[in-house]
């Protein structure tokens, strides 16, 4: 079954996610981190997209990221991906298609989602298996959000007001923020985040999915989907 269109709020968080052309690697190196990070930072400035939490794996990248416009994710990964694909392809000597076709999107209900979305990206180099820990993987948003380490990353990373709404001061906030690290995400919580990206429904409660549907005028979930919950690892 063909995915169904995207959509995009502005103003309202999305998890999104861009992959390798089957699974191949897109990173090779240091430099390759650093310059997509430089070239996605350059790009989501100019078009006005808040990025909140990130992970760069081998193959594929994770954001959580607000758009401030409806063409505004579609600008930023088209800048980026023609500029990283021409440095990845002169660089490594190949030609033709990096990407996986286009970028996979959802929008998220940021009450009851977004602090479990930004603990599902970075830990997503510990599910793999490539750190114990979020804090031993250099290329995520956890040294930012959870240590507060001041680098490159505080120049583009933007905090959302549920990050900022859990504790009054930058020190209360990373703790608490720690804190929702000694918690496993349940099993069917990381089913629902995958399947909502990959399908492109909405992740949230009924009531959310009510209302996107009614601003995009299409389904938000599938049928089976759409019981509201509650996010028990919130602070």
């Amino acid at each position: 079954m063909a995915r169904l269109p995207r959509y995009v709020i502005p103003g309202q968080p999305q998890h999104i996610i861009q992959r390798g052309n089957n699974r191949q690697a897109i990173f090779g190196a240091t430099i390759d981190y650093q310059f997509f990070r430089d070239t996605l930072a350059e790009a989501a400035q100019k078009h006005g997209l808040l990025i909140h939490a990130y992970v760069w794996m081998t193959n594929h990248i994770h954001l959580l990221a607000t758009p401030q416009l409806e063409n505004t994710i579609g600008k930023v990964f088209q800048s980026v991906g023609r500029k990283y694909v021409q440095y990845f392809n002169s660089t490594y000597q190949r030609s033709g298609t990096l990407w996986e076709g286009r970028y996979r999107a959802t929008v998220v209900d940021s009450e009851q989602y977004l602090l479990t979305l930004m603990r599902y990206i970075e830990l997503n180099p510990v599910r793999a298996g490539m750190v114990a820990h979020a804090k031993e993987y250099p290329w995520s948003s956890y040294a930012f959000n959870a240590l507060g380490e001041i680098g490159s990353d505080s120049k583009w990373l933007t905090p959302h007001d549920e990050y900022l709404r859990l504790g009054r001061s930058m020190s209360e906030r990373q703790s608490a923020y720690r804190q929702l690290f000694r918690a496993a995400i349940p099993n069917a919580e990381l089913k629902e985040i995958r399947e909502c990206v990959h399908k492109g429904w909405a992740l949230g409660g009924a009531r959310f999915r009510a209302q996107i549907e009614e601003l995009a005028q299409r389904r938000a979930a599938s049928m089976g989907v759409g019981r509201p919950r509650k996010d028990n690892n919130r602070v």
